[in-house]
């Protein structure tokens, strides 16, 4: 099961206790809120791309949405999200538990500046009913193969929406 590889890769850095399992789904933002007790906003979405036929996982906040023209400007090719199969697949976690942990080393790991918002945030653990409490600056250290914060987002940003 995908969690107990994120709590095998989270156990030598000492933090494999702070994952949280659920009697209830956390699949989605809105079911991660209720199951974790904050706004979803707060809810950090693992989202899994193909750039190059490879794949990468951008980490962005839950009431953020991928900017297509944004997106491009990053990594100069249109957005094409995996299917269920390629997650699976690629990643090695299920949609509805993908996280930033304990991905194979071909999984570059971006995080999106609509998280830098929070003090904290709650990444799936890899499953669809767990999560993990981090500061941004843990969330950097700990994802496996992290390459760079990016800004690739719309409707996350108070002055103006889009």
């Amino acid at each position: 099961m995908s969690i107990e590889k994120v709590r095998a890769y989270f156990k030598p850095l000492g933090i494999e206790d702070r994952i949280r399992e659920f009697d209830v789904s956390s699949a989605t933002v809105e079911l991660a809120a209720v199951a974790v007790g904050v706004e979803g906003a707060r809810i950090a979405k693992s989202l899994s791309f193909k750039v190059e036929d490879k794949p990468i996982i951008i980490v962005v906040a839950g009431d953020a949405k991928v900017d297509n023209s944004r997106y491009k400007a990053q990594f100069h090719t249109k957005a094409k999200m995996l299917t269920h199969e390629e997650a699976h697949d690629w990643i090695g976690h299920d949609v509805g538990g993908v996280c930033p942990f304990a991905l194979p080393e071909d999984v570059k790991v971006y995080l999106d500046a609509s998280l830098k918002r929070f003090s904290t945030v709650f990444p799936a653990a890899g499953s669809d009913n767990s999560a993990v409490e981090m500061t941004c600056d843990e969330l950097e250290r700990y994802a496996s193969n992290f390459v760079e914060w990016v800004d690739v987002c719309k409707g996350w940003r108070p002055e103006k929406q889009g």
